[in-house]
């Protein structure tokens, strides 16, 4: 069962070490109360390359803490200038919360259009192995849902892209449905994803959320039934999540091919932005994914490595400005 436990203080200041003094303040997450500890500024520095944008990129992006673009114009946008969009996720408090504000900062610099931020759950039912663990890490450091919001609130309004939130059920239950969403709302948030909400449960939450002005995007498999599909795709806000197996997330040596057939589908239900997910991990995949013509590319498991399995969030942050920026510029 999923769990989410009340922080017992406030969040810590996450503002961007680069943009501070001589000496950066990053918060390590520990189960109680957070503590901050202080990098010197040189060590800091050293960090500068893996996250510095060139002017030229980021020219055409909106301007930044405006928090006023929801996620189906972030996708229109991205349809109307004929490009795929890039989605990237990640896990929050891995491995921990100052880390994922860097991390988000950093792919809002390389040209996010909308980036996923995994909820830690003790119990990711529709996640595998890298993902399960990424979880595993942020709650044995301390990631709570209170701190993950209070992180959001101070970041999102420096990014240029909407933030979507990607949780189970049972901590926004626990939260409580009105409560969460408000609290989202409050923290900059876009929309949502509940992996594990059945469609026809759904709809309670959904009055939540629509009085928050959170789009609820809903998820369709190879293995949903037609009409369900249909359902789904014409309920779905923000775009449809096309998962492009039947399965958890994580890395796979090719694309399903029937994600084609399966996209060819919805397009003759609805003309929402539709974005595929899980399985997805190469600039090989992507290219494949566009060609097809999806909407959007999600990329969660490969991401989440870079960040999660690297010897310090420093070195993580590096790989994960390679790995994203390669995976971008593969886009058309």
């Amino acid at each position: 069962m999923c769990f989410a436990l009340k922080a017992s203080s406030p969040a810590p200041s996450l503002s961007h070490p680069m943009r501070r003094g001589t000496v950066a303040a990053v918060a390590v997450p520990a189960p109680g109360r957070p503590v901050v500890r202080t990098i010197a500024a040189a060590a800091v520095m050293s960090l500068e390359p893996a996250v510095t944008v060139p002017a030229p990129a980021l020219a055409a992006r909106p301007a930044a803490g405006k928090r006023g673009l929801s996620v189906a114009e972030a996708m229109s946008g991205v349809r109307a200038n004929g490009k795929t969009a890039f989605i990237p996720y990640i896990t929050a408090g891995d491995p921990d919360l100052a880390t994922t504000a860097e991390a988000l900062r950093l792919l809002d610099s390389l040209g996010a259009n909308v980036i996923e931020l995994g909820l830690p759950c003790s119990n990711p039912s529709a996640d595998g192995p890298v993902i399960q663990a990424s979880a595993a890490r942020a709650l044995a450091a301390g990631a709570t849902t209170d701190a993950v919001l209070s992180m959001l609130k101070e970041v999102t309004p420096e990014l240029s892209c909407p933030v979507v939130i990607f949780s189970y059920f049972n901590p926004i239950v626990r939260r409580g449905t009105g409560s969460f969403a408000a609290a989202a709302k409050e923290a900059g948030v876009k929309g949502i994803i509940i992996p594990d909400l059945p469609y026809d449960e759904m709809h309670a939450f959904r009055k939540e959320a629509i009085k928050n002005k959170l789009e609820l995007i809903l998820l369709t498999t190879p293995a949903t039934p037609s009409e369900r599909m249909k359902e789904i795709t014409r309920a779905s806000e923000g775009f449809v999540y096309l998962v492009s197996v039947v399965g958890v997330t994580g890395a796979r040596a090719t694309i399903n091919p029937c994600v084609k057939n399966l996209l060819q589908e919805i397009r003759q239900v609805t003309d929402k932005a539709v974005a595929v997910g899980f399985g997805i991990s190469t600039s090989e995949h992507v290219n494949q994914i566009a060609e097809w013509g999806a909407d959007g590319v999600i990329i969660g498991s490969a991401m989440v490595k870079q960040l999660g399995e690297a010897n310090s969030p420093r070195e993580g942050l590096k790989r994960l400005d390679v790995y994203a920026r390669s995976l971008k510029n593969a886009l058309p």
